[in-house]
């Protein structure tokens, strides 16, 4: 009961084609390629960003906000609007 056979994988898998047909996966598998693809050039540009020996200039941290004002209240009812 732990593991499945090869005979559920398939019902699954014919299953999911139905549901959502060759075109939608097709696509989903093309955004999840291109996904996986930013994430490692994002990754190789942050890797050669950090090599030893160069010299970067120190980033500024962001502006912080000093004045503002903090509204308390209570929301008792949800209104549609």
């Amino acid at each position: 009961m732990g593991s499945f056979s090869i005979w559920h994988w398939l019902i699954v898998l014919i299953i999911v084609l139905l549901i959502f047909g060759t075109k939608k996966l097709r696509n989903l598998g093309a955004d999840l390629g291109g996904a996986v693809k930013g994430f490692k050039d994002g990754i190789k540009d942050a890797t050669t960003e950090d090599k030893p020996g160069e010299t970067t200039p120190p980033s500024q941290p962001p502006p912080q906000v000093t004045t503002g004002q903090t509204i308390d209240g209570e929301i008792r009812e949800k209104t549609r609007t």
